[in-house]
């Protein structure tokens, strides 16, 4: 990953944490966890492609088994689905693309960063670290993200990220 760390201008009002929703504290990186109601926030991103050494087993395949994409429309990212869901759209400030999250990485678990997917190596060290503003466009879901780690809590990361959702879902089922 390149040292090089891009910081975006001054946030839109509407980016940052909205003080009448609870806070939900920040991830080991220091950045906010956003409150789902709030679509508008600022986000660390990493990059990866397909080709390094921890995801060569599954090719150029996110993590449901369907083509990573990169096309001048719609890419592809992985994140926490415990934070972002499986199938979640969101667009990055500036850019005209729509990502969706169809991915995850062990070391995105129990933070909010998420990793944009790069087709070669020169593009995901050219991404490197950047702080961005993006709109969440349409949430995921985590009725999905639940199905598809339900049989891979064998790994720690996936575990987590499901024992995560059972929480979160426990607690919409107490608040209603």
């Amino acid at each position: 990953m390149s040292t090089d760390f891009i910081m975006p201008a001054a946030p839109s009002p509407s980016a940052r944490p909205n003080p009448k929703l609870p806070k939900l504290g920040r991830d080991k990186h220091g950045m906010p966890f956003y409150h789902p109601a709030q679509l508008n926030r600022v986000v660390r991103t990493t990059a990866y492609t397909h080709s390094e050494l921890d995801h060569r087993g599954y090719g150029a395949r996110n993590a449901v088994g369907t083509p990573l994409k990169y096309t001048d429309q719609v890419r592809s990212a992985a994140a926490d689905w415990s934070v972002y869901p499986l199938g979640t759209r969101f667009r990055i400030k500036g850019e005209p693309y729509i990502y969706v999250i169809d991915d995850y990485g062990s070391a995105l678990v129990g933070t909010g960063t998420i990793d944009i997917y790069q087709p070669t190596k020169e593009l995901m060290r050219k991404w490197g670290l950047r702080v961005v503003e993006i709109q969440i466009i349409q949430w995921g879901s985590a009725k999905q993200s639940m199905e598809k780690l339900a049989s891979r809590t064998r790994f720690n990361h996936c575990a987590r990220m499901q024992a995560a959702l059972k929480e979160q879902s426990r607690h919409r089922k107490a608040v209603r």
